[in-house]
């Protein structure tokens, strides 16, 4: 049998807060367990945005309170020690006197790094850190980023033949879609955009695709649209899926004439010298935790060679077009994962090396 470890029970937070993947926004994923005698009394985790965290719903969880003064609290993430949405949780633990704590991982946020150690340790509480930190840390990969790097946890998506084409040259340059990958991939790729907060696309596959750009093969909440439009291209095509007002969607261009909304979508300028940070600082400004980028093949382009992204998640499919758009050129990446997947297509993940 498995021995029992801090490790155990970090794990068991760790996969307490995963489930609520997409769910929580802005917020980190947290789950929190709380142990008496080697054995879990309490769970929970954040279950939504601006609900209760974790370590409010875990000692809620545990039916007789009395046990709390003798038990350990296991966190993934530093408890919060400033009001938000939700008081500080480490007042909630000096209350019931829980006299120990053991934390997966420093909050990187500056309202709350530090000072919520700070806080229990003052009132006599034994904290324990750094317990299964990187697991910690990959859980939360989008908060961390977005916190340290003060942009959005940006992954890029794409499918490609087995050529390396993501498109085949088309007669008619407008509305006409073509899938590289299969069902079972695009099924997937639903899947994904329910777990970021925003999916971006270059005004090209726009104009090419009119993309719906939201979950509809997959129970969640789409994501918000943003639009990489330099020339406001998009304001002759009042057809186009962006202009339903469906999902919050965002336009960002450099026609300073244009601005604030327009019915179905708003506008936003950035400098033309530096489009794509500008874009990152709104979407940072914005509280937009993480996006996945969807195309095409200029705008992944410029992300890589800025290198604007976190990860990058490559279909490539059995068939061959032989002529087409070629794929972006991924540099200074490392290879996570290769595998084929139903439906015959190769699933290949990357990440910088820096």
């Amino acid at each position: 049998m498995k021995p029992i470890t801090h490790e155990t029970f970090m794990q068991s937070c760790i996969d307490l807060a995963q489930t609520r993947l997409g769910k929580v926004k802005s917020n980190p994923m947290v789950g929190a367990v709380v142990i008496f005698n080697g054995e879990i009394i309490g769970q929970g985790c954040h279950e939504y945005f601006g609900g209760p965290h974790a370590e409010v719903n875990a000692i809620n969880h545990v039916t007789d309170k009395s046990l709390l003064p003798y038990s350990t609290l296991y966190v993934n993430l530093e408890p919060c020690a400033h009001f938000g949405k939700t008081p500080p949780c480490v007042e909630l633990i000096v209350e019931h006197k829980i006299p120990r704590v053991v934390i997966g991982q420093l909050d990187p946020n500056p309202k709350v790094l530090g000072k919520g150690v700070q806080y229990l340790e003052s009132h006599g509480i034994e904290v324990l850190t750094g317990i299964s930190e990187s697991a910690c840390r990959n859980l939360n990969r989008r908060f961390n980023t977005f916190h340290e790097k003060k942009r959005p946890y940006v992954v890029l998506k794409w499918a490609e033949s087995a050529d390396g084409f993501i498109d085949p040259i088309r007669q008619d340059q407008v509305a006409y879609s073509v899938a590289i990958s299969s069902t079972y991939s695009r099924t997937m790729v639903h899947q994904w955009r329910s777990e970021e907060m925003g999916i971006l696309v270059g005004i090209n596959t726009v104009l090419k695709d009119n993309p719906q750009l939201d979950v509809r093969w997959h129970v969640g909440d789409s994501p918000i649209r943003l639009i990489v439009d330099p020339h406001l291209k998009s304001i002759h095509h009042p057809e186009l899926n962006i202009w339903n007002g469906r999902v919050r969607t965002i336009i960002f261009h450099h026609q300073s004439l244009y601005h604030s909304i327009m019915e179905g979508a708003e506008l936003v300028t950035c400098s033309e010298n530096n489009f794509l940070q500008e874009i990152m600082d709104f979407l940072y400004n914005n509280a937009i935790l993480s996006i996945m980028v969807e195309g095409g093949a200029i705008t992944h382009q410029h992300l890589i060679d800025q290198n604007l992204f976190d990860e990058i998640r490559r279909f490539i499919s059995p068939n061959s077009l032989e002529a087409g758009v070629k794929a972006p050129q991924i540099k200074h990446c490392q290879q996570l994962m290769n595998s084929i997947i139903e439906g015959g297509d190769q699933l290949m993940t990357y990440q910088p090396l820096i």
